[in-house]
């Protein structure tokens, strides 16, 4: 089946449309590697959303992506991906831009919701991209995210008991042994309680981008704007 030609309009800016490519996800944000780039609109995060055509809906989706004031559609916050119908208000934080959904019949593009380039460069196809451990990785090429939490000193355990056994050389002076003892187990609890979160980002030619994450939740929300990006599931 194939898809009904559609664009997003600037409801402020009516002559602004983007067109919708069912074969590209559309993504938008501040940041100039977005396919739809809004870098100087109020109330618009770097990576915010994505609209792309969904093969199991039939029919045209936006989801949020990692926008840090939400977006809605409607006038309710997405939590999930939604379907979109002809005249959908999508609009991209709690008081910044609101783009139009509109099904359309084929015509000649109009001017693109897209800034301008400082300088002329060649025409090229645009390609959607993320940068993933300072890696340009196009969203098409993208087969799955993970996150995976792992220590960050794994043998400190056999450290803190070598310790311990070597401080019973201390126990019959107890004025150093037993400060040594303390230390020796707040450093235990310290530093085995620090994890490090890798997202790990599979390319569909087998190869493997990694980035680490002090924060787990930090991970997860990247590996969740990925999944939400690509059309993936966000279960663990």
């Amino acid at each position: 089946m194939t898809p009904s030609p559609a664009q997003l309009r600037l409801r402020d800016q009516p002559s602004k449309v983007a067109r919708l490519d069912p074969a590209r996800p559309l993504t938008i944000g501040r940041e100039r590697n977005n396919r739809l780039c809004m870098p100087e609109q109020a109330g618009v995060s770097p990576h915010h959303a994505v609209v792309r055509h969904s093969s199991s809906h039939q029919s045209w989706v936006v989801c949020d992506w990692q926008s840090a004031d939400g977006t809605f559609l409607q006038g309710d916050r997405l939590r999930q991906c939604r379907p979109l119908a002809d005249g959908d208000e999508i609009r991209l934080g709690l008081s910044g831009p609101v783009l139009i959904f509109e099904l359309t019949a084929p015509a000649p593009a109009a001017k693109p919701l897209v800034r301008a380039a400082a300088a002329p460069q060649p025409v090229a196809p645009v390609v959607s991209h993320l940068d993933i451990g300072g890696q340009q990785i196009a969203l098409d090429q993208i087969r799955s995210a993970t996150v995976q939490s792992l220590p960050r000193h794994p043998h400190i355990f056999s450290w803190w008991l070598l310790l311990c056994l070597g401080g019973l050389l201390l126990l019959p002076f107890p004025v150093l042994f037993w400060p040594l003892e303390v230390v020796a187990l707040a450093g235990w609890i310290l530093l085995g309680s620090r994890k490090e979160h890798t997202l790990t980002v599979v390319l569909r030619d087998g190869r493997a981008q990694r980035r680490s994450f002090a924060n787990r939740l930090t991970a997860l929300s990247h590996r969740n704007g990925i999944r939400k990006a690509i059309g993936q599931s966000l279960e663990a």
